[in-house]
């Protein structure tokens, strides 16, 4: 067994002992370290570099390896997301069926480019490797739900529903 040497918390943020939690539960094994980020985007709604060099040094992963995962499965957030998320997969085949034009429909009705969030804060247009539902491309997860075969126009309604309805 591996010697665990003592890390300290970032801060008093309670949250960080939400993730601390994570990490005893599991042993501070290396192979906690999705669950880990997963508790850790829980608690504060994304990973920055404070969060994902703590992580690395208490679990003992290398913070390229940290960033390698945070960055390749596409639940993640790097940086803190819009009230409403949405994410088109650009998976071949949606990419076929037409994702870039729900892309650029959006990125023009929103004005933000991918990976970015609107000025109010309100919408997260983001890109995804695939979602796994090819059958259905293209594909879309917004704020959670996937949608498929759906068209750019279909998409800004169901945008413009989600954020409507949160002025009710």
């Amino acid at each position: 067994m591996r010697h665990r040497t003592k890390v300290d918390l970032p801060s008093d943020d309670k949250r960080w002992k939400m993730v601390q939690g994570t990490m005893r539960r599991n042993g501070f094994r290396p192979d906690a370290l999705i669950e880990t980020l997963h508790t850790c985007q829980e608690a504060f709604g994304y990973l920055d570099d404070e969060a994902l060099l703590f992580v690395s040094r208490a679990l003992h992963v290398s913070p390229s390896k940290v960033y390698g995962v945070a960055t390749f499965y596409h639940f993640f957030n790097l940086k803190p997301q819009g009230e409403h998320t949405c994410a088109v997969c650009t998976g071949t085949a949606c990419y076929i069926k037409g994702a870039q034009d729900i892309i650029d429909t959006l990125s023009e009705q929103y004005d933000i480019a991918p990976e970015q969030t609107t000025e109010d804060d309100k919408l997260s247009l983001m890109t995804v490797r695939c979602v796994g539902a090819c059958g259905l491309a293209p594909a879309v997860v917004l704020d959670g739900e996937v949608l498929g075969n759906v068209t750019p126009d279909q998409m800004r309604q169901h945008i413009d529903e989600v954020m409507n309805h949160d002025d009710v």
